[in-house]
């Protein structure tokens, strides 16, 4: 099968919560692929990262601090942006299309032996086929350390098969109601289900409703409980420089002293907004609990580590160029209400008083009145799209959903489309920004040649 076709067999189980089946995939069952092909997932040390928010950006810092200390380190991420291969990086570098084929072969052979032998009821979905990939993969090559973002929920996430050294809790807040729950509470404690027995959870202080459930499950499972919060930095100018002084952002940057082990460093992210401080902290304090598992890092490492993260389509900030017809664009998947809080406050802090031009699209099954309540005030015009994806919303339905906000709202039927509307009504100085799904994104990153 060529790299083309497994990309078509994989999408025709149902990409993501496209075609979700009613049954929900058994982690028995995730174990018993797995034992089939040898348990591979126990071949690597892991770290296991959840949340609603950010979980992201954190793996992809903790990543690279561990790659920069000279371990061998995967990284295991969803969804992708362009190509399918990004959700599984050694040191960085996706896996090639070959391999990735000849994976699914070996991973797909399995699966079929297993349902004839009536081991499975049903075939592996999307998500469970490339995280069996992606465990083989990386346990093929040899690696050190997997770094693995739980792609929904925790629980019952396919992922969550792994025994990580450190479990990883990022902010929580409303998103996939219809599978995790519909208050903070519910969704936390599908979160929660990443913590082990007499583990270790690094967190920071967050909505109340997460802290106790997260609190609780802490003390339930005898795990020890991990504050990142002496590595958020105070962010106001003048500020008491207890961890190192107020933070400094440049356009699609962060930047700041912090004190790191006894040293100060310079965190330079190119994650930027206030939002993304605790996300950075987070993958700070994960690091040097990793230690105790034989995985040291120096505070220069994490400087280092830090400033190489690379994590497209957060915040990314594009200079003008003939790819983005001279206009300075701003790349950013606020796919939910806390996202778009995120996105609106990173614009305010680091394009104070531009004029905006909102490219949008959502999935249907998002806050889409909220997130547009939310953003659409800032901007000038406001062009609608839709993404090939069977959840996107139509334009029609995104104007519905946007009536209340005011906005001068136009269309553009594709994202190409949409993005040359966009241009011809931004101006040379003004800003356009894309946002409201990660698929959007993607495209747009596709439409404009934007290396991911």
């Amino acid at each position: 099968m060529s790299y083309q076709e497994t990309v078509e067999h994989l999408y025709a189980l149902g990409h993501e919560l496209a075609s979700m089946p009613a049954h929900k995939f058994d982690l028995a069952y995730v174990r018993a692929m797995l034992e089939a092909l040898g348990h591979p997932e126990r071949r690597f040390a892991s770290v296991l990262i959840a949340g609603t928010n950010g979980k992201g950006s954190t793996a992809a810092t903790l990543a690279s601090i561990l790659r920069v200390a000279g371990y061998k380190t995967a990284l295991y991420s969803s969804p992708h942006l362009v190509r399918i291969n990004e959700r599984m990086r050694v040191n960085g570098e996706a896996i090639s299309d070959a391999e990735f084929a000849l994976l699914h072969e070996r991973v797909e052979r399995t699966a079929q032996e297993l349902l004839l032998a009536g081991k499975l009821p049903w075939h592996p979905s999307f998500f469970e086929m490339l995280t069996a990939m992606a465990f083989e993969y990386f346990a093929g090559v040899g690696v050190e350390i997997a770094v693995l973002e739980v792609g929904m929920g925790g629980r019952l996430d396919a992922t969550n098969v792994v025994e990580p050294l450190v479990s990883v809790i990022a902010d929580i807040s409303l998103d996939h109601q219809k599978y995790l729950g519909n208050t903070i509470a519910e969704i936390a404690r599908e979160k929660a289900g990443i913590i082990r027995k007499h583990g270790v959870v690094v967190t920071l202080p967050q909505h109340p409703q997460a802290n106790d459930v997260i609190g609780n499950a802490v003390l339930e499972n005898g795990a020890r409980g991990v504050n990142a919060a002496k590595y958020v930095p105070p962010v106001s100018p003048g500020a008491a420089a207890e961890l190192g002084g107020p933070v400094v952002s440049a356009p699609g940057r962060s930047r700041y002293p912090l004190a790191v082990m006894g040293e100060e460093i310079m965190v330079d992210s190119p994650l930027a907004g206030r939002h993304q401080l605790r996300n950075i902290a987070l993958a700070i304090a994960t690091a040097e609990e990793l230690a105790q598992f034989g995985f040291k890092v120096t505070a220069r490492q994490i400087e280092q580590g830090i400033r190489e993260t690379r994590w497209p389509g957060r915040f990314q900030v594009l200079a003008p160029s003939a790819a983005t017809r001279q206009r300075e664009v701003v790349l950013d998947a606020a796919h939910n209400p806390a996202g778009a809080w995120a996105l609106r406050s990173a614009l305010s802090e680091n394009f104070p008083g531009r004029e905006l031009t909102l490219v949008f699209a959502a999935m249907r099954d998002k806050a889409i009145q909220e997130i547009a309540e939310i953003l659409f005030p800032l901007a000038r015009q406001v062009v609608l799209t839709q993404v090939n994806n069977p959840r996107c919303a139509t334009t029609a339905e995104l104007r519905q959903a946007a009536s209340r906000t005011g906005a001068a709202l136009q269309e553009g039927p594709t994202v190409a489309a949409a993005l040359a509307r966009a241009c011809e009504l931004s101006g040379p100085q003004g800003l356009m920004v894309e946002t409201g799904s990660i698929f959007l994104v993607g495209e747009a990153m596709r439409e404009m040649q934007v290396e991911v």
